[in-house]
């Protein structure tokens, strides 16, 4: 299924699309779904259930601002990126690093989303003010 849109873009970015289309012999359309598509990162069942920031209390927000990554979740996720940059992970181990960088994304984009929340609320002074 497809949904159809209408944006408004810059000159400059719709020109630099339509550039690219041309010089790539490809419609617009497919050059402006495909950047869409590979720019947006996969999002995991369970995040998708998340209740939005906006809707949450007050102490919600705030706890949110804390989050981390669970501590065993995090010391895997070092020892794999380093053995990333060795040269040295197995094919299981990579699966096992895409899905821990999956979950510290996620977390990262809830926790900034959490932090933008809690000042616009007045919760929290504006980081670096």
């Amino acid at each position: 299924m497809s949904n159809q849109i209408t944006i408004t873009l810059p000159d400059d970015v719709y020109q630099k699309a339509e550039h690219f289309a041309r010089l790539a012999n490809r419609d617009l359309a497919s050059v402006l779904v495909d950047t869409i598509q590979f720019s947006i990162p996969p999002i995991s069942l369970e995040a998708t259930n998340f209740e939005p920031v906006s809707a949450l209390s007050d102490q919600q927000v705030l706890a949110l601002t804390e989050l981390q990554m669970e501590s065993e979740e995090d010391s895997r996720l070092s020892e794999l990126l380093d053995k990333q940059q060795a040269g040295m992970l197995t094919e299981s181990e990579y699966s096992e690093l895409q899905t821990l960088m999956q979950i510290y994304q996620e977390g990262l984009l809830r926790k900034a989303t959490a932090l933008s929340e809690a000042v616009k609320r007045g919760l929290i002074k504006e980081l670096g003010a």
